[in-house]
């Protein structure tokens, strides 16, 4: 419940609804619309952005199965940086000027919560808001009345099918959010996978021919890439690594030139003043080197293994309950492809039994060597570390900056990064 205007408050939900106050009807909440009080205003969320006033915020919406978060922080990082006031909400929360407002909740949250954050973005002087859009999202219409200067799309792989069911729908319900003349940005290596109106589109990618197209780059020590935009070229640096992540800073790149008048030169000065997200490829330890990441699909693990592929990896991984049981086995598989030493344990094992889930992932791996199956996460993390030998790197999967593990409907705090700090002895 926010306040509407002098001293009305506005809600969506119909049992804080009073007297005189304000109901905002959505698409999730109008079949309850009747238990409302019959002298509450009822408003459509179009209609509270005039109320508010939002149109003058600029809405940047990133979608795809991985790469969301981050790419949302480095164009929020490269508009702070080139002076821009700019709002970043997502899956860690809603940020402003370099500050936390929001703890996390939803990748998307419900409409009324994100209209206050484009609200107080706004009424901070904030000339854009940059957020995540999930499928989830798109599929209850939690962006209606939404209209955005600029849409991403990063990529789509398998993911949410508890939800979605198949991988046709869930690429479908990506779809959707593409489909009107919206100015749009899309990943052209990964464009077969959707559909989407070619008015107004752009694209991006580091193998097929697009208006963003990296023409070189290097991993080594960081990410150091050329970008092409229709002839004119750039150079941006960064301390990320791996493959994935010149995918995340070309879209990251790309999207602030289509959204402002700053040369290609000067966003990719930018690009250096990004640190890196909390729980993605954050290095814990040099020496042994232990890093963690919130990677919990076969195609994100693939990602993040592929990008030191040139080290002996050792991987600490699992897979949440209640969630798409297809995937399991082949995120074993993702991981026996690089990885010599695997250490299968929890991960939000919700209201499954973390046994079955570990067998179901290890599955395809029977005879494989290296295969080790850990119910207490916190223990598959103390032995990996134990055994981690000076030359390799552990990657601990899957839950990156969470800090909790979900069992039995209990969040019982718990975080890969402090486990592994406390266990290495460091602070």
């Amino acid at each position: 419940m926010f306040e509407l205007e002098n001293g009305i408050f506005v809600t969506e939900d119909t049992r804080e609804v009073k007297e005189g106050g304000c109901f905002l009807k959505t698409a999730q909440n109008s079949k309850y619309i009747d238990s409302i009080d019959a002298n509450a205003k009822v408003i459509t969320p179009k209609e509270l952005i005039d109320i508010w006033g939002l149109d003058s915020v600029k809405l940047i919406g990133i979608t795809g199965t991985n790469g969301k978060t981050t790419t949302a922080a480095i164009i929020y990082s490269i508009l702070t940086d080139l002076g821009y006031i700019t709002g970043l909400q997502g899956t860690r929360g809603f940020f402003l000027n370099d500050e936390r407002l929001e703890d996390k909740s939803l990748t998307t949250p419900s409409i009324l919560q994100t209209l206050h954050n484009i609200k107080q973005t706004k009424e901070a002087g904030g000339e854009y808001f940059v957020m995540e859009v999930s499928s989830h999202a798109i599929d209850q219409n939690r962006i209606e009345g939404l209209e955005f200067a600029l849409k991403i799309f990063t990529n789509v792989t398998q993911d949410h099918l508890d939800y979605h069911k198949s991988v046709a729908e869930y690429r479908a319900v990506k779809s959707k959010f593409f489909l009107d003349e919206s100015l749009k940005l899309i990943n052209k290596d990964e464009i077969k996978k959707i559909m989407y109106n070619e008015v107004n589109t752009y694209t991006y990618s580091l193998e097929e021919p697009s208006s963003f197209r990296i023409d070189a780059y290097s991993l080594s020590g960081g990410i150091t890439a050329a970008i092409n935009n229709m002839g004119k070229v750039a150079t941006f640096k960064s301390n990320l690594v791996g493959l994935f992540n010149v995918y995340n800073l070309a879209a990251a790149v790309a999207g602030v030139k289509l959204v402002t008048d700053k040369s290609l030169e000067e966003i990719c000065e930018a690009v250096e003043g990004f640190g890196g997200v909390s729980g993605r490829m954050e290095v814990i330890s040099h020496n042994p080197t232990v890093i963690v990441d919130f990677a919990h699909t076969p195609d994100g693990m693939l990602k993040v293994l592929e990008s030191i592929k040139d080290r002996d990896i050792s991987v600490v991984f699992g897979a949440g309950g209640d969630r798409d049981r297809d995937k399991r086995p082949k995120m074993g598989l993702a991981a026996a492809k690089y990885a010599k030493k695997l250490y299968i344990t929890s991960d939000n094992p919700r209201s499954e039994e973390p046994k079955e889930i570990i067998e179901q992932i290890a599955a395809p791996l029977d005879g494989k060597e290296g295969v080790v199956k850990i119910v207490d996460r916190k223990e598959a993390i103390k032995k990996a570390i134990s055994e981690l030998k000076d030359d390799e790197v552990l990657l601990i999967l899957g839950k990156g900056d969470e800090n909790y593990i979900d069992i039995k409907g209990e969040k019982i705090p718990f975080d890969d990064r402090v486990v592994a700090r406390e266990i290495l002895g460091i602070s």
